[in-house]
């Protein structure tokens, strides 16, 4: 499905047509994948559009850009503020943004130093990333025969370009084997993630998800659930899990900017619970959706007004 197209994009600090924002195809990112960025939804809400944890996206962005040794251009401000502008400038009340910082056209070498370091910020309209009736009724999905990186091999703490190959795999699989999305375990055999989401189990009222040393990107979601359940009184336990852990546990559910809470009825055709969205999810559900659509007090501070 083709992405919906908007008016301008933020390039280089400057707003260009939406087809005008184009590269040189021997531009380093294009055969190294060497790009940082950060994936941010945009609510429409009564009190107008709120931008979702902005400042810790942009935060985020710049940690995975010194990572990987890219001097980004701009101050965190003022990439703040140019996702702000853009989203004001293509009169969008609701859309996903993707801020992308990239090693652009100069040398084609392994060492991407010599390159010139590019920003763009995208917006669009998107809707439920795994489907409507997903963040309802729940997903099917199956554990990968793919491996995330053992770690010091890359950094999982970066959301960069490259990293996400392992992950276009793990998805492919999946969807191809008829599964919406795809499970991952690291080298040590135990779960990591999703190909794009955090995941959390449940277990007679325990609640468990693999800590950030198990090769996942400690996502601002994943963050926000565990804030949302430790406000509601509910204790999340951070530790290793066992593949086998997900089959027998009551309720799993996913956590991503993309996927937002997605509860997940089954796992390599094994039923999770009674094979639906159960009363816990349910209720972190209602409270990062109430948060989100500016229902209750932003008493941590996550909604940025446009």
């Amino acid at each position: 499905m083709p992405l919906p197209e908007c008016d301008k994009i933020w390039f280089n600090g400057e707003l260009v047509d939406w087809h005008d924002a184009q590269i040189h195809v021997l531009s380093h990112v294009v055969h190294y994948g060497s790009s940082v960025f950060e994936g941010i939804r945009c609510y429409k809400t009564e009190k107008g559009s709120a931008v979702f944890r902005l400042d810790e996206h942009v935060s985020r962005l710049f940690d995975s850009a010194k990572i990987y040794r890219m001097e980004i251009p701009y101050t965190q401000e003022e990439v703040t503020q140019a996702i702000l502008e853009t989203i004001r400038v293509n009169k969008l009340e609701a859309c996903y943004i993707r801020p992308v910082v990239f090693r652009g056209y100069e040398t084609l070498g392994v060492d991407p130093m010599g390159c010139p370091v590019d920003a763009v910020i995208a917006v669009w309209e998107w809707g439920e990333y795994l489907g409507e009736a997903a963040l309802k009724n729940g997903v099917s999905v199956c554990t990968s025969s793919w491996n995330r990186m053992a770690p010091n091999t890359l950094p999982f703490l970066a959301k960069a370009g490259g990293n996400y190959l392992n992950s276009q795999l793990v998805r492919i699989e999946a969807n191809l084997n008829g599964y919406d999305e795809g499970i991952v375990l690291g080298t040590d055999g135990l779960v990591s993630e999703g190909s794009g989401e955090n995941i959390f189990a449940i277990k007679n009222g325990s609640i468990v998800t693999p800590e950030s040393h198990f090769g996942i990107l400690p996502g601002i979601t994943r963050h926000t659930a565990i804030t949302l359940m430790r406000d509601l009184g509910m204790k999340v336990e951070q530790r290793g899990i066992p593949r086998e852990f997900l089959y027998i546990a009551d309720e799993v559910f996913f956590t991503g900017t993309a996927a937002e809470i997605t509860p997940i009825r089954a796992i390599d055709k094994i039923k999770i619970g009674a094979g639906e969205r159960g009363p816990i999810t349910a209720q972190i559900q209602d409270a990062f959706f109430k948060v989100i659509r500016a229902e209750v007090e932003d008493k941590h501070g996550w909604l940025t007004f446009v």
